[in-house]
């Protein structure tokens, strides 16, 4: 009896490779011959979940949304409630870092969000995603910097977002020079900045 195909598993095989070419040599190398190739599979099972390259690669950014997603909701804001100082930076610091490209598999998928919003400036395909994304990270940093009690929230959400972009792209990119614990470091910084001096009126130490 012939072993039965997991259809999802294979697909999810499919965007898997995808992040890998993408990672190693970017959209403009990205190709459903190659994919084919990193996968395992022939061109046609390929086709069979994506129709084109255009299909793939949206699909790729697509999931790279829903993982980030998925660990910014294992967090919830009502652990925020009541905290105040450190631990509030810590709290906060915890989230915000599941953005941030501090292991193998959030490098890969800062790599493939970089290409994709790169991407979005000429070609609009891929902006509704990319544009979706950055909504959905905008309304839950200001969401738990409200929750905090940080004043006007939205405008510190804004440059919270800067920062996370500096140093994502810094992580990602050849001419970046910060380690990981350079990145936390700066991160946590800007986060007591808000958190404890901002509040006490006086500087970070």
């Amino acid at each position: 009896m012939p072993a039965r195909i997991d259809l999802e598993q294979r697909r999810k095989d499919v965007i898997e490779a995808a992040f890998r070419l993408l990672a190693a040599e970017g959209i403009t190398g990205l190709s459903l011959r190659k994919v084919a190739a990193e996968s395992g599979l022939n061109i046609g099972s390929v086709r069979h979940y994506f129709d084109d390259h255009r299909n793939l690669l949206v699909a790729a950014v697509t999931e790279v949304g829903d993982r980030m997603g998925k660990r910014l909701t294992r967090y919830s804001t009502d652990t925020l409630v009541g905290l105040d100082g450190e631990p509030a930076v810590d709290a906060l610091q915890a989230l915000l870092e599941e953005l941030l490209p501090l292991d193998d598999e959030r490098r890969v998928e800062s790599i493939v969000l970089t290409e994709f919003i790169v991407a979005a400036r000429v070609n609009p395909i891929f902006r509704p995603v990319t544009e979706q994304m950055a909504a959905d990270m905008r309304q839950v940093i200001t969401h738990a910097l409200g929750v905090l009690d940080v004043s006007e929230p939205a405008e510190e959400a804004e440059r919270l977002i800067a920062i996370l972009g500096g140093l994502i792209l810094d992580a990602v990119t050849p001419h970046g020079s910060l380690g990981d614990e350079r990145i936390r470091r700066t991160l946590r910084a800007h986060l007591r900045s808000v958190l404890v001096a901002g509040r006490e009126g006086r500087p970070v130490a």
